[in-house]
């Protein structure tokens, strides 16, 4: 198997939003803030070529699917869709991808499945072969959101998932939770290719993907947004359960640093992937960063 890191469009977005319960002491450090109090993310997908050829993209990123007004509003620095342009730099489109796993249906996860904005057209799915995988309980909630997080989620997307006659729900339960010993589901069109766990902790049945390799890889997603949020305490205040999440995090990268899996950032401005390391105290960090992957053999 092969591994790209595909950019997508980038944000920035207020930095106490992104730290929840951290101070501006810390996060700042972390992450420089604009004149804005606006720190800057990236939207980040995961590219994997199987053995068997077919190629998989883990998220899409939150692509340009928004009017200019809304692009303002949610910080979107490029009005084009930069993740069509990032797969034609490595000599693919759109058409080409075979299954898009999605870790969530939130704007800037799965905004990219859709062409870009245009004044009096309506959202149109791209991707016109690939299938769609996301957690059965995550796009029920897709369905009836909360008032909490219904801003988060894309008016129709899962009308057209649905049309597509493409869409892959997959069962995920107590069994692969994070908290405890999970067993991994399997989606049936990426067979034993991707273990699925599941996170509930920023929101309700989040599929986090680990790709079976000669050293595995796990998308991240927004479990860990990026290297600031490595450390366990660290949550964002998007975060539907801040404490759960916690507690799914430490499960989480004790498992992964004992069986040295690699971590894939979706948000982190500056890296791509990178090791677990863990401290004296117990404080996890991260080792061996790469700012890009470029058809690296996993």
């Amino acid at each position: 198997m092969k591994a790209w890191s595909i950019d997508g469009n980038t944000q920035r977005l207020d930095g106490g939003a992104m730290f929840g319960n951290v101070p501006r002491a810390l996060w700042q450090k972390w992450l420089p803030p604009d004149d804005q109090h606006r720190v800057p993310l990236a939207c980040r997908a995961l590219l994997v070529q199987l053995d068997d050829g077919r190629y998989v993209l883990f998220e899409t990123g939150i692509g340009a699917f928004f009017d200019p007004a809304m692009r303002e509003r949610f910080g979107v620095v490029e009005s084009e869709h930069r993740l069509l342009a990032s797969l034609s730099a490595i000599g693919l489109t759109d058409a080409d991808i075979d299954v898009v796993v999605l870790s969530h249906l939130h704007f800037d996860h799965a905004g990219g499945l859709l062409a870009p904005w245009a004044p009096g057209e309506p959202l149109r799915l791209l991707f016109p072969k690939a299938r769609f995988v996301v957690a059965r309980e995550h796009f029920e909630r897709a369905d009836r959101p909360h008032s909490r997080d219904r801003a988060s989620f894309i008016p129709g997307m899962n009308e057209l998932l649905r049309a597509s006659g493409r869409l892959e729900l997959v069962e995920l339960g107590a069994a692969q939770s994070l908290l405890g010993q999970p067993t991994p589901a399997r989606a049936p069109c990426l067979g034993d290719a991707v273990d699925l766990y599941l996170s509930d902790g920023h929101t309700p049945g989040l599929m986090l993907s680990e790709i079976r390799g000669k050293r595995n890889i796990v998308f991240c997603a927004d479990l860990i947004p990026g290297r600031p949020w490595v450390h366990v305490p660290v949550t964002m205040g998007y975060d539907r359960f801040p404490e759960r999440l916690i507690d799914e995090k430490r499960h989480f990268l004790e498992d992964r640093l004992a069986r040295d899996v690699r971590l894939f950032f979706t948000h982190d401005p500056e890296v791509a992937m990178a090791g677990i390391a863990r401290d004296a105290n117990g404080k996890f960090s991260t080792i061996d960063e790469l700012a890009r992957l470029e058809a690296v053999s996993v």
